[in-house]
């Protein structure tokens, strides 16, 4: 079954279909979460709310849409009430070391690759909206016209942001090498 008649059916009354579609998508959705918070705890309780919310407001899934980026605008909504409740702002002033601990507690892949290093922070020191435009093109393999219905804009603006958010990784990353 496709994502979507697994949803139908979980609209219709079905939530045994839930399931599948939790083995299907929380991986991705908590990568997700882990990338952009960088805090793997924060992680699974907003990819656990993903799936809360996803049978709390089942009615609201429409035939005609695709499931992937509902469930990613979706996840979405949910980081950003988190950081409305709680007014968590990371600051560009966030000392490089500490970023270094908090990334290589998150990401146990990194190990001591220095420049994968510099590049994990310096996608942390984006805006969250550059953040998770990447996250979601590179991270997360979304086709931009799956992202245009997650970020509810037009493919051209995806396109102008993702390449606004790599020039200013570059920057970051360039600034980070040189300390």
């Amino acid at each position: 079954m496709t994502d979507e008649m697994l949803m139908m059916a979980v609209k219709n009354g079905d939530l045994q279909k839930a399931s599948e579609l939790f083995d299907r998508y929380h991986k991705p959705l908590y990568n997700f979460f882990v990338k952009i918070t960088f805090d793997r705890d924060l992680g699974h309780d907003l990819t656990q709310n993903v799936f809360l919310r996803m049978i709390k407001y089942r009615s609201s899934y429409r035939q005609d849409k695709q499931f992937r980026p509902w469930i990613y605008q979706m996840a979405r909504n949910i980081y950003a009430d988190h950081f409305r409740k709680s007014k968590i702002l990371y600051s560009d002033y966030t000392g490089v070391e500490d970023l270094k601990n908090r990334i290589a507690a998150v990401d146990e892949v990194i190990e001591e690759d220095e420049r994968q290093k510099l590049l994990y922070i310096s996608l942390f020191k984006l805006s969250p909206e550059q953040r998770e435009v990447l996250i979601l093109t590179r991270f997360q393999e979304m086709k931009y016209e799956e992202v245009a219905q997650v970020l509810d804009c037009s493919v051209a603006n995806v396109k102008v942001k993702v390449y606004r958010a790599i020039k200013q990784l570059r920057e970051k990353y360039l600034e980070l090498e040189k300390i």
